[in-house]
Parts: structure tokens; C-alpha cells; sequence
């Protein structure tokens, strides 16, 4: 794919190893039998992930009383992203990928043992779970660019689209389930055994690592050691802009509109005044859109830069539309097409970055993918409750929706331009059509104007 002036590329970025094969089944790529290992050890650990994270927020808050203290144990769990993001990317092009997940993945389910024994013994303090939270944000450093890098490993290209979906899917449906069990764990019989669950549900994901087929896995070469491979993976993604604008995108959307724990809260408490159980509601809903939106993707073959820009713009006009809506129920009903569109972006990115990368490169730049999305929300958290704050929560859930409209609306031209196409606006079966073109075919499309 051509990054310079004049690429063709932009729109639909073409994969680096061969060209997509458009899917016809929602779930083909489970066909593949050490997809099927990874996608069904996925499902258990998943839901352990979601339980433990709400396990981990009320024990702190019933160690400490403090909300801030529960802040504090989000950021440790996502300092090591922000500070390690791209070392961890380097190891991973350069290390084979299940070995690696193999650590990784042990290393967590130990972290997750050691806190359920201290706090069903009575043993637990707050700054241990301080430390597991940071233990398993040093994890996830590697475990993270690991995992979705080896997804291409496990189906190919041609099923990359499909693959990459259904391990979204696959986590939101996990986060109508772990929240749920965790719940009625903690109430029945306490924080330590969600933390047990989380542990002992690692063995899923393991003992499908193991089971897997190594001659059936997609060859990728492995990045040699040597000197200044984080410099040179961050030239290779700002030299494409097939790489580095998507990234810039997922930056700005996911600073400023995906922060939902600040807005959401907000709503329901402040404008709604209807407790924490709209506020379950309005997350519970928000899933159901996302696993919505995941399927969908998965039934696509392909993963286009115009589609993403066009469900950013969506994502934040919808942003903007529920913070002026009236009612609750309204406000509740456009979680669902919030989740949608939220998800399309999310896939849509994460796709096509890996389909525009160098195998050998795969590592580093979904580590710098990983660390702009999932750093972006303690970045803007703070602004965005400050805005909440001083303004009220109507105020800054639209201008989060402004902000994301805007970035699409920018990087959208800024791609346009990189790409030699042109805006074309006219008629077609007697409905308007606007679209980009390249700009060799503009004059051709004119009278049709």
C-alpha cells in the first residue's frame, strides 16, 4: 500500500499479506479449529475479567470508602500501558506468540489466586490489590499486542475481519454475563471467590493454547534482536497514513467520548435521579449494542477507512442527540446504537491496522494502537469530569460527541487528500448520493450532478 501522495489506498486499506476474502458466514472463522481453542478459551476467561474488575472497585471502596482510592487502582492497572506500551510491542515481534501468551496468561491467573487467598483469608489491604492491579497492567503490556497480533496467525487474512469481530463480540457478551455472577457472588459470599473464579478461569485459555495445532498456524516472521526497533516502529506507523491517522482517531474518540463511566453516571444520578440502577441499565444496554455491532462487523468481509470515519461521525452525532433528549427512556434506548456504532469504530480500527501492517511489524504498532486506546480514558477522564462538573452532564457528553464528530470530520479530509479523492455529491436512482472519488473521475461523475 502506497503511503505518499496519490495512494488509492486509503479508503479500503488492503491487507499486507494477501488480499480478504469477503466472509459469507457470521461465524466462519470458527471453522478454523485453533481459532475455535481461542475463541471458546476466551469466553470463560472473559467473563472472569469482567467479574474481577467489579470485584477489585468494591473491595477497594469497602476497604477505603474513597472513590479516588478506586481511581487510583484503575490508573496502576494502566500506567504500565502508557509507560511500556511500545517495549512491550518490540518483545512480541520478536518472541513467538503463544509461549508468550503462555506466560502471560499464567502470570494473571497467579495474581488473580494470590489476591482471592488474601482477601478470603481476611489478610487483604488495599495496597495489595494495588500491586495485583499494576502486576496485571505489567501483563497486559505483552499479553495485549500478543493476543491480537496472534489472531492473524490463527486464521489468515482472508478471516482476519471475521476473527477480529467475534473476539469482540465475544468480550461483550462477557460483560452482560462476569458483572451479573459477580455480583451475586459478592453479596452471597464475598469479593474473594470472584477474584478465585478469575484465577481458575485462566485454565481455559491455557488449556486451549496447548491444544492448538502448531503446523496449522499461519507462519509470521519474527523481528530480529537488534537496535532501535522501538524508534523504527514508530517511523514505519508515521510514515502510513492508513496507520498512523486511524490511531489518531481512536485517540481523540476515545479521550473525550468513550469516557461512559463519567457520563453515564452522571446521568443517571444527577439529571435523571434515578439511582444505580438506571445506571446498570444504561450499561447493560450499551452491551447489547456493542455485541450487535461486533456481529455485524463480522459479517463483513472487509474493513474500510470510510466506514470508520463514518460510524466516528455517527458514534458522536448520537453522543450529542442523547445528551439534549428529555427522558430517561429515551436516553436508555440510544445506548443501543451507541454501543453499535461504538464497536464498528473500535473493529473497524483495530482491522484494518492489522491488515495494513508488516507481520514483522504487527507487534509494535497494535502495542501503540493498544496504548492511544486504552490511555486515552484515564487521560481524559479527569477533563471530562471537570467539564461534567462545571458545566453538567448534558454539557459534556455533547461536547465529547463534538469532539469526535470533529476529529472524523478532519482525518476524514485529511485521508481524502492522501488518498487524491474528492468529495462528489449527486444523484443516483433518484436518491442523493454523496461519496469520495479519486479525482481523475470527478469530471466524469459531473453531469450526473
Amino acid at each position: 500500500m502506497s503511503s505518499g501522495p496519490g495512494a488509492a489506498s486509503v479508503p479500503a486499506p488492503e491487507p499486507h499479506d494477501s488480499p480478504p476474502a469477503r466472509t459469507t458466514s457470521m461465524f466462519s472463522s470458527l471453522r478454523v479449529r485453533n481459532y475455535r481453542l481461542f475463541f471458546l478459551g476466551q469466553v470463560v476467561s472473559n467473563i472472569g475479567t469482567w467479574m474481577q474488575r467489579i470485584a477489585q472497585d468494591w473491595l477497594v471502596l469497602s476497604l477505603t470508602g474513597s472513590s479516588a482510592a478506586v481511581g487510583i487502582t484503575t490508573a496502576l492497572q494502566f500506567l504500565p500501558m502508557l509507560l511500556f506500551g511500545l517495549y512491550g510491542g518490540v518483545l512480541v515481534d520478536r518472541l513467538r506468540k503463544r509461549p508468550t501468551l503462555l506466560v502471560t496468561q499464567s502470570s494473571m491467573a497467579l495474581t488473580a489466586i494470590a489476591l482471592a487467598v488474601l482477601t478470603l483469608t481476611g489478610h487483604v489491604q488495599v495496597w495489595h490489590v494495588y500491586v495485583a492491579a499494576f502486576a496485571v497492567g505489567l501483563a497486559t503490556v505483552v499479553d495485549n499486542p500478543a493476543r491480537q497480533s496472534f489472531v492473524s496467525e490463527l486464521v489468515g487474512p482472508g478471516q482476519l475481519q471475521n476473527a477480529v469481530s467475534l473476539n469482540s463480540a465475544n468480550f461483550q457478551s462477557a460483560r452482560l454475563v462476569g458483572p451479573a455472577v459477580a455480583g451475586i457472588l459478592i453479596t452471597g459470599v464475598g469479593t474473594g471467590y470472584a477474584f478465585l473464579f478469575n484465577g481458575l478461569s485462566f485454565i481455559a485459555p491455557l488449556t486451549g493454547l496447548l491444544l492448538m495445532r502448531a503446523r496449522e498456524l499461519h507462519a509470521v516472521e519474527r523481528a530480529p534482536r537488534g537496535k532501535g526497533q522501538l524508534r523504527e516502529g514508530v517511523r514505519y506507523v508515521t510514515g502510513r497514513p492508513e496507520l498512523i491517522w486511524p490511531i489518531v482517531l481512536v485517540g481523540f474518540v476515545g479521550t473525550f467520548a468513550f469516557n461512559f463511566p463519567v457520563y453515564l453516571s452522571a446521568f443517571a444520578d444527577d439529571v435523571f435521579h434515578a439511582g444505580a440502577g438506571a445506571y446498570s441499565m444504561f450499561n447493560t444496554l450499551m452491551a447489547v449494542g456493542s455485541v450487535a455491532g461486533a456481529l455485524l462487523a463480522a459479517r463483513r468481509g472487509t474493513a474500510r477507512l470510510r466506514l470508520l470515519i463514518v460510524a466516528a461521525m455517527a458514534f458522536g452525532a448520537l453522543e450529542i442527540l442523547a445528551a439534549a433528549t428529555p427522558t430517561l427512556w429515551m436516553f436508555a434506548l440510544l445506548m443501543v446504537p451507541l454501543g453499535l456504532f461504538g464497536m464498528t469504530v473500535n473493529v473497524t480500527t483495530n482491522t484494518s491496522i492489522q491488515m495494513s501492517t508488516d507481520p514483522a511489524m504487527r507487534g509494535r504498532v497494535m502495542a501503540l494502537y493498544m496504548m492511544v486506546f486504552l490511555g486515552g480514558s484515564p487521560v481524559g477522564a479527569p477533563i471530562v469530569g471537570w467539564v461534567t462538573d462545571t458545566y453538567g452532564a448534558r454539557v459534556g457528553l455533547a461536547a465529547g460527541g463534538a469532539v469526535a464528530v470533529a476529529a472524523a470530520a478532519v482525518i476524514g479530509l485529511v485521508l481524502a487528500r492522501v488518498g487524491n479523492l474528492r468529495l462528489s455529491v449527486g444523484w443516483h436512482r433518484g436518491h442523493p448520493r454523496v461519496r469520495f472519488v479519486p479525482r481523475e473521475r470527478t469530471e466524469e461523475l459531473a453531469p450526473a450532478a
